[in-house]
Parts: structure tokens; C-alpha cells; sequence
């Protein structure tokens, strides 16, 4: 297992000084401020490559841009309207200009509108520190009252439209305009911020389109770039849904472990795969993440490992982020099917026998709480996440541990 740590660039509170330190071995970075749709120069990716190789004061990091996450995929691609065509070619060329750079595995999602979901950006826990929070009834007062989407209140269980109802009349005006905000965040670091009437439009112009539809588009645009992927080396995989679950009216097709069966027996090619997402897939009761690694390993070419606490029972449910060894998902399991996948691939005789993780999101906690870095990736939680997948793994990697 590969330990790498996600990287915002130049204007992110955690510096390379700072992932140095916390002891990772590769970085996982985009070009945030390229416009979707647009493709990544040559002289983009490599000042990217520039800045990571380098530390403050000027000598070598020693480090080197690994991952890319993500390279967007247009709301035009997912719809199939307007430049997606255009789109389309770009998406090529940036693969061209990646693999040019000798980068070779990449993210991406297809998600509609937004690329993930919380209605707290800093929830206060138990500790004293705080977490990223997706509370139902509050989603749901947004989205019946806020942004008053047409057939919203129908989209909810009744008990909690009616909860919405009364959590929305008591909500003061300030904790509002929060969770507008928190809501229509979307991806860190991205160029794009949307409005209210940017997701309004947005969802009207998916109104007709049904899961089955947006599945096919999906297999479309991998039928449309895999070939030149796999020509070039690279490996694409994919997030799945930030939460696994609808919102908002919206398709959503990557959410389950079927989901994925799905879309890896329609695009067969090896460098189509999976984004293994704990936290995301974790959010969902009737995933089963370590069963999922045994049975789709072959194709995961990157982890993201955190848990989410569900506090309520059921789909779609509440939940926040918790401890990376709390949480609904064991990862001890987890990772025990991560390194079986590793040993399969050794044996196969496979190059990408090690594949990426990074500790995915954390909870601020000590310094990070006057720091103010990017919601959801704060140092010393991340770091003490990334402490803790490093024992684990490095536990059952012991001979000791082998042999029982």
C-alpha cells in the first residue's frame, strides 16, 4: 500500500513542508483552477510537478505528483448536450499530457451538479475538535425551503419533511445562509462555486434524465477515452457517490457495489476501475467495503480510507465523519483485503502490485483548528488517520501476523 496525501497546491494550509513530515511517499493533486472541459497543458502539469518537488526554502521534497484527483468531468459530458463532443477531446489530450508527465493513475466522478454533500463543515464532536456532517433534516429543510425545489417535500420519508418543517422555522436566519453555503460547496479547491439559482438551473436541466440514462452516458464517456487511457498506461477510476444515496431529484449511478459490477462488465478494459472510497460506500448499511475489496480488487487502482458514523438507521440516512478506526466499516478487515488483493498481484506478476492510499478527510483536531485548511483535510487529523492505516497495515504485514 502506497501512502500518499492529498494536495490543493500553493494556496493550501498544508504545505509540502507539512506532508514531508507526516511521512508519505507520493502526492495527489489537480489542476483546480483549469476550467472544466478544458484540457491540462503540458506546462500546467509540470509546474504542478515543479511546486511538489519543492520545499519552502527552495531545496528538494523528494516527492512527486502520483495521483491525479480529479480530473473533472463536464456537467455537458454527463448530459450529453452542448460541447460535450469538444469535451470529450480535451479529456484525450489531458490523458496525452498526464501520461507525457509519467503520471499514471486518475480519479474522477460522475456525479451530477455536485460533487459531495454535507450540511456541516465543522460539527463539533464529542473531543472538542470537529467534522463534516451530513444531517438529513437539514438537508432536507434546505432543500424544501431553501432552495424550494419543485416535488422536494414528496422526495422525503413524511416524518422527515414534517421534522424539516419545524427545524427550518426554528433555524435562525444566520444558520440559513451556513447551510446554503455548506451545501452547494462542492469539490475543495474547485474553480466552479455555485449559487442557488446555478443549482436550480442545474437540476432542471436533469429533471428527465432517469439513472439507467446517466449509467449508459457513463459507459459512453469510458467507451469514448478508455482506449486511449489504456493505450497510454494510465489507469482511470472511478469515486463513487458522496453520499451513496439520491438527492436533490438527482440520478445517481455509483453508489452501490452492483453499481460497479455494472460498469466494469460494460467497459471490460483494466484501465477502467475503481476509486474505493470507505467513507463514501460506508454511508449505505448494505455496503460491505471489505467484501467489496475481495471481490472487485482486480480492478481498484486507488483508496480512499476514512469511516462515517450513521447515526440514523436506514437509506438515505444522517451521519458524520468519524475517527478513520471508528465508524461503521472495520477497516482492519479492510485492509487485510487490500494487502490479499497486493499478494494476488505480486503473484500475477502485476507492475501496480502497490496501490495508493491516502487517510481521506479527518477531523480537526489540536492546531488544526486554528489552521483553517481546506474543510474535511486538516493536518494533524489526517496525519493521525494516516498513523493509524500505516499500523494496520503495517501489522498485518508482519510475519507474525502472516502465519496466523
Amino acid at each position: 500500500m502506497r501512502q500518499t496525501w492529498r494536495w490543493f497546491g500553493p494556496q493550501d494550509g498544508v504545505g509540502i513542508a507539512d506532508m514531508l513530515q507526516a511521512g508519505v511517499e507520493g502526492v495527489v493533486s489537480a489542476l483546480h483552477h483549469v476550467p472544466t472541459g478544458a484540457a491540462w497543458t503540458r506546462e500546467e502539469i509540470a509546474r504542478r510537478q515543479e511546486e511538489i518537488a519543492a520545499l519552502p526554502d527552495g531545496s528538494g521534497s523528494g516527492l512527486a505528483w502520483e495521483v491525479v484527483e480529479s480530473l473533472p468531468v463536464s456537467e455537458d459530458i454527463k448530459k450529453q448536450s452542448g460541447d460535450w463532443r469538444a469535451h470529450l477531446d480535451n479529456y484525450r489530450e489531458s490523458l496525452r499530457n498526464l501520461a507525457a508527465a509519467g503520471i499514471e493513475v486518475l480519479c474522477y466522478n460522475f456525479m451530477p451538479v455536485l460533487d459531495w454533500t454535507r450540511t456541516d463543515l465543522a460539527w463539533r464532536v464529542r473531543h472538542g475538535g470537529t467534522a463534516m456532517r451530513f444531517d438529513l433534516i437539514d438537508f432536507a429543510a434546505f432543500d424544501i425551503h431553501i432552495l424550494r425545489r419543485p416535488g422536494a417535500r414528496e422526495s422525503f420519508d413524511g416524518a422527515i419533511a414534517d421534522a424539516a418543517d419545524r427545524r427550518f422555522s426554528d433555524m435562525p436566519e444566520a444558520r440559513r445562509a451556513q447551510l446554503a453555503g455548506n451545501v452547494v460547496f462542492g469539490l475543495p479547491g474547485a474553480a466552479e462555486r455555485f449559487s442557488l439559482d446555478d443549482v436550480r438551473a442545474h437540476l432542471a436541466q436533469y429533471a428527465d434524465m432517469s439513472p439507467d440514462t446517466l449509467m449508459q452516458h457513463h459507459v459512453d464517456f469510458l467507451s469514448e477515452v478508455v482506449p486511449e487511457a489504456e493505450r497510454l498506461g494510465i489507469r482511470m477510476c472511478c469515486h463513487p457517490d458522496d453520499p451513496p444515496f439520491p438527492l436533490l431529484g438527482l440520478p445517481r449511478v455509483m453508489s452501490t457495489e452492483a453499481d460497479y459490477r455494472a460498469l466494469l462488465d460494460a467497459v471490460p478494459s483494466p484501465s477502467a476501475g475503481i476509486t474505493l472510497c470507505s467513507g463514501s460506500l460506508g454511508a449505505r448499511e448494505d455496503n460491505d467495503l471489505p467484501g467489496m475489496m475481495r471481490r472487485l480488487g482486480d480492478r481498484v487502482h486507488f483508496l480512499h480510507l476514512r469511516n462515517v458514523t450513521r447515526e440514523t438507521e436506514g437509506t438515505p440516512c444522517s451521519f458524520h465523519e468519524a475517527e478513520h478506526l471508528g465508524g461503521g466499516t472495520d477497516m482492519v478487515a479492510l485492509i487485510a483485503a487490500v494487502l490479499e488483493e497486493e499478494e494476488k498481484r505480486r503473484a500475477a506478476g502485476r507492475a501496480d502490485v502497490s496501490i495508493p492510499f491516502r487517510p481521506d478527510h479527518g477531523q480537526d483536531i489540536l492546531d488544526d483548528l486554528k489552521r483553517q485548511a481546506q474543510p474535511g483535510y486538516p493536518a494533524i487529523g489526517r496525519l493521525k488517520g494516516l498513523a493509524e492505516l500505516r499500523g494496520i497495515a503495517t501489522a498485518l504485514s508482519h510475519p507474525v501476523a502472516r502465519a496466523s
